[in-house]
């Protein structure tokens, strides 16, 4: 969509919202999946469009998720996420308030990041809402052990074939073949002893579930001034197994938790949610997995499908982007032991 469509979009969904008409579009850095615009109003305000990436291929309403999560989170209380004022499904676009504030760097991120990351994870539980019913599992939804390894097993199996194009290809063939293949093989025979042992049956449901912010973690939160987080970007939201939260939360790379600070994550969601022990178990046993699962999507570039997605968004040069990503696969399956 080209700017000045775009900002008719815009014009007709601050209408909607009752707001000043736009004044102009800005571009916003760090959209790996969608394009993002801070929104300048004449009356000297500002929101944030969100433009969805959409494919056959990707059957996710990222706008749906969004939109539902957000005003569940509102309805209940929780203003440290943006706002909803306006969406068009037609368009695959919504507009939201825009969240003031910076991104923590790597090494910003302490253990009391990590109490408000669960206290937001209780906040958003703690109270029903009606629009609970409208929500849906989120993206991959996992809730049994063996949906947790299916889930991992389907991300191998997509990285068996690679774009013919992609540069690094014969690099990243090598890691997956050689390295990747057998460390999963390894840590999802032990998930599987593990849970055996555990008196767990693989196939059986968790039991309850949680609303779950998904992709979550400190690469989609800002520090306001005074040190309060905010959260955002919640396009996979929906009901989903806690333990699956736990895993991407201390899997994904681009802002790592610390990870000295697992278990009291872990123990603090236990406690305000009310999980039984089995949660606790199940969040331990299937850490590596997280591992190799975030391994696999960082080697998503180098899948044909992934390409128009990164295009939509925007961003560096992919042979750049490629050997980037191999680097921080490989430091990801170091960490598995």
């Amino acid at each position: 969509m080209e700017d000045g469509a775009l900002l008719k979009l815009a014009g007709d969904l601050c209408g909607r919202a009752g707001l000043a008409p736009p004044r102009s579009l800005d571009r916003l850095a760090g959209g790996k999946n969608n394009r993002v615009f801070r929104v300048a109003l004449v009356d000297g305000s500002a929101v944030v469009l969100k433009s969805y990436f959409h494919d056959p291929r990707d059957t996710r309403d990222r706008l749906e998720a969004e939109w539902t999560f957000l005003n569940h989170a509102w309805s209940v209380g929780v203003h440290n996420v943006p706002s909803p004022l306006a969406a068009d499904q037609r368009e695959h676009a919504g507009l939201y308030s825009l969240l003031e504030g910076r991104k923590l760097a790597s090494t910003e991120v302490e253990p009391r990041h990590v109490d408000a990351a669960s206290n937001f994870v209780y906040a958003i539980n703690r109270a029903p809402s009606p629009l609970v019913r409208a929500m849906n599992p989120a993206s991959e939804a996992c809730l049994s052990i063996s949906q947790h390894l299916a889930t991992v097993d389907r991300r191998i199996e997509r990285l068996t074939t690679l774009a013919p194009e992609a540069p690094y290809r014969d690099e990243a063939e090598h890691l997956i073949s050689q390295n990747l293949k057998p460390v999963w093989a390894d840590v999802r025979s032990r998930i599987v002893n593990g849970a055996l042992k555990a008196g767990a049956v693989l196939d059986q449901a968790i039991g309850r579930t949680i609303i779950s912010p998904s992709d979550f973690g400190f690469h989609n939160t800002l520090v306001r001034p005074d040190g309060e987080l905010q959260f955002l970007d919640f396009e996979y939201a929906g009901f989903d197994d806690p333990a699956k939260l736990v895993g991407d939360f201390y899997a994904c790379p681009e802002i790592p938790t610390p990870q000295e600070t697992f278990e009291r994550f872990v123990d603090r969601l236990a406690l305000l949610l009310e999980f039984p022990g089995a949660f606790r178990e199940r969040a331990f046993l299937l850490r590596d997995a997280y591992r190799v699962k975030w391994a696999c999507i960082i080697l998503n570039d180098f899948l044909p499908s992934e390409d128009a997605r990164r295009a939509f968004a925007g961003g560096e040069e992919r042979a750049a982007r490629c050997a980037a990503q191999l680097r921080k696969a490989e430091a990801k399956i170091a960490e598995i032991v």
